[in-house]
C-alpha cells in the first residue's frame, strides 16, 4: 500500500530501501532535503542519507549537532550522499533538523557541489 506520508525539508524520515538484488529490505533514516513545492510537483523527494557512523566524516557530511533534538537515537552524521526516492517509500517522519543543524548542512552542500 503506497505511503500517504506528507514530508517537510529539514524532517528526518524512516524509508525502506529494497536491496538491489531485491531481495530484502532495510529502513534508514534520511533527512528530506526538497521542499514542498517540488512534492507537489512530483511523486519523488530529494534526501540524504543520515548513518550513526561518526568516526569518519567524508566530504559534503555534517555531524548533526542536536541528533537528540532532530529526534535521532544516537549521535549521526547527515551524508554528502544524496538520492532521489519516491514519496511512497517513506514509512514515517519521526523528527526534525534544527534550524541551526540544516543551515550547517545547507553550507556544507553548497560548498562541496560549488554553489
Amino acid at each position: 500500500m503506497p505511503s500517504t506520508t506528507t514530508c517537510e525539508r529539514g524532517e528526518i524520515a524512516l524509508v525502506r530501501f529494497v536491496f538491489a538484488d531485491e531481495h530484502g529490505a532495510k529502513r534508514r533514516p534520511v533527512l528530506i532535503l526538497s521542499d514542498a513545492g517540488y512534492h507537489a510537483g512530483r511523486q519523488e523527494v530529494i534526501v540524504a542519507a543520515v548513518t550513526s557512523n561518526v568516526s569518519r566524516l567524508l566530504p559534503g557530511d555534517h555531524l548533526i549537532d542536536e541528533w537528540q533534538s532532530a529526534g535521532l537515537p544516537q549521535p549521526s552524521v547527515a551524508t554528502g550522499i544524496l538520492r532521489t526516492i519516491k514519496q511512497a517509500m517513506i514509512e514515517r517522519v519521526f523528527g526534525r533538523m534544527t534550524a541551526h543543524d540544516l543551515r550547517a548542512y545547507q553550507d556544507r552542500l553548497r560548498q562541496t557541489l560549488g554553489l
